[in-house]
């Protein structure tokens, strides 16, 4: 090898490794996050040491990957909000697409979900809830919170109250009684409403209103929204009786009723990483037959392009796809791409995913469909904007 073929070796893995330290990524994240397939983080660590190097498109790819905030803070914002059990920020961002909300706070524990929160909007949410007082927190207008629904899901224990990730509902009651902002929105799974025969519900809205707010809630589906999945979730709204005198204007977003289509959020040229293997497809039709001779309807789901919407994206969806397969001519089905899971929760296409592809499936199936959330908190602000 030349001189300057030795130059140019060393030049460009530099600008790999340096650009890939700037964004906080690993080598597996890098590779990820650029589409590459399965082994691309052994590539990277090539390039990285000047053993090979991409080509000009591969090299391009890596060095325009976004540095630059796509969702800074709305400095000009009449509403100062903020952000509880923040995860990567759906709720955040659907309340940021108003234009109107400043976030003063936000709280997240998982170093991940941190991690493409700092990515997409320039800051660095406080950790553990329960170790951060009242008075640390700053005043604020909004509180918004997706507070963990493990201990109410179907699919969880169903201890509810009993379960300790549970009473971390009691956190938002904390802030809502010190501070006691002008509003709040709470999103949660379907079955928290029917918990417990409706007695944790009960607790929970009977909590909310012995703080003096008006206390709404309601179901919407994702489809309902223009989002092909079919995810159903409560969403839960509340109003300073003292300090919102017209709260009783409040009504919740009319469904947009729109056609979906999943064709609509899949991508082209899908990397054949996310074909799943022929070991776990036996297994899926295998144990499909099983749970149909048992009279359950258990066992994977399969989806096209002229399918209406999927199922619900769970945050389990990286161990083995089956809730939402993608069919393939003449293959095997093939799970979704972490893009194609950021677009079934509504997600615009520069948020940014700084993480590997297990990571943002865990981050996706945990968070909020944007739609829903921007739909209700225009309605929010309304009631903000109209205070008599």
């Amino acid at each position: 090898m030349s001189i300057i073929a030795q130059i140019e070796d060393f030049s460009i893995a530099k600008q790999i490794k340096n650009k890939r330290l700037k964004l906080n990524m690993t080598q597996k994240e890098l590779a990820d996050a650029v589409g590459m397939s399965k082994y691309g983080d052994r590539t990277i660590r090539r390039w990285e040491n000047g053993e090979s190097r991409p080509s000009p498109l591969e090299l391009k790819q890596i060095l325009n990957f976004p540095e630059k905030t796509p969702f800074p803070n709305n400095k000009k914002g009449e509403f100062k909000m903020i952000d509880l059990f923040s995860g990567i920020g759906g709720t955040r961002l659907g309340f940021h697409l108003t234009g109107k909300t400043k976030v003063v706070f936000s709280s997240e524990i998982d170093k991940f979900s941190i991690k493409t929160y700092e990515a997409n909007f320039g800051e660095t949410p406080s950790g553990d809830i329960t170790q951060i007082l009242s008075e640390n927190i700053p005043n604020h207008d909004i509180l918004v919170g997706g507070f963990p629904c493990q201990a109410f899901s179907q699919a969880g224990k169903k201890l509810g109250f009993e379960d300790t990730r549970g009473t971390l509902f009691f956190e938002i009651a904390r802030i809502l009684k010190d501070k006691k902002p002008k509003c709040f929105l709470l999103e949660n799974v379907k079955n928290l409403i029917s918990h417990n025969k409706g007695n944790t519900f009960n607790v929970i809205v009977n909590t909310l209103k012995s703080l003096d707010y008006e206390v709404y809630h309601n179901l919407f589906k994702a489809k309902d929204f223009g989002v092909p999945q079919n995810r159903e979730r409560v969403y839960i709204v509340g109003f300073n009786k003292k300090l919102i005198p017209n709260y009783g204007e409040f009504k919740f977003p009319t469904p947009l009723n729109t056609i979906t289509k999943v064709g609509d959020i899949l991508e082209t040229n899908v990397d054949s990483k996310y074909t799943i293997s022929d070991n776990l497809w036996n297994g899926h039709q295998r144990r499909k037959i099983q749970h149909k001779e048992k009279g359950n309807g258990f066992g994977y789901s399969l989806f096209n392009k002229n399918s209406s919407y999927t199922n619900t994206i769970s945050a389990r969806y990286y161990k083995d796809g089956s809730e939402i397969l993608i069919e393939q001519k003449g293959k095997n089905p093939r799970k979704l791409t972490p893009r194609e899971a950021a677009r079934l929760q509504g997600f615009p296409d520069n948020f940014i995913i700084p993480v590997s592809d297990t990571q943002s499936y865990k981050q996706f199936g945990n968070s909020v469909v944007v739609p829903v959330i921007h739909a209700i908190a225009i309605e929010i602000i309304k009631i903000l904007n109209n205070q008599k």
